[in-house]
């Protein structure tokens, strides 16, 4: 019994201390030396992020990122031709994923998207190309770098009453 009791402790206790990653995929355990550390840092895990024109420098790295992604959610809602979609005849909900790169002097390049037709593809791409140089790039270990940054876009398309019929 004593045995048993032990070994209930001894798994409570492993399963309740151990570090799972977080959900980035980076373990935030791993030490590397300063010098070794890459010239590119994830955004999930920048120390401190790049600074979208327009947010405030002395917000948390947690609301510099809200504040990018609000800044960004607007640049798209102002400027991206949904249009697109309904002239492609397309319908339902609409997903795109565009990925580009924050330089080390806070430009948004190394842009490619991923959408069902080419047309919102070039799209996505312009509008990250209409992107405000950042105020601040990413910063990690006192050292600019370069930060990889996924955009998903999604937006709904009705299909038109012509068509239901």
């Amino acid at each position: 019994m004593k045995h048993l009791l032990f070994c209930s402790c001894l798994l409570v206790s492993l399963l309740s201390f151990s570090q799972e990653p977080d959900s980035s995929g980076y373990d935030l355990n791993v030490v590397v030396k300063a010098d070794e550390y890459p010239d590119e840092v994830p955004f999930a895990v920048i120390e401190n992020v790049p600074i979208y024109e327009g947010c405030d420098e002395s917000l948390s790295n947690i609301e510099l990122k809200d504040c990018m992604n609000h800044k960004v959610a607007m640049l798209i809602n102002s400027k991206f031709r949904t249009k697109i979609a309904v002239k492609n005849g397309l319908t339902g909900r609409i997903k795109i994923f565009v990925f580009f790169k924050i330089t080390k002097d806070g430009v948004a390049e190394f842009v490619s998207a991923r959408a069902p037709i080419v047309e919102l593809e070039e799209e996505a791409e312009r509008i990250v190309k209409l992107m405000p140089k950042f105020t601040r790039p990413g910063i990690q270990r006192g050292k600019p770098v370069t930060v990889p940054y996924m955009l998903p876009i999604a937006f709904e398309v009705e299909e038109s009453p012509k068509k239901r019929k």
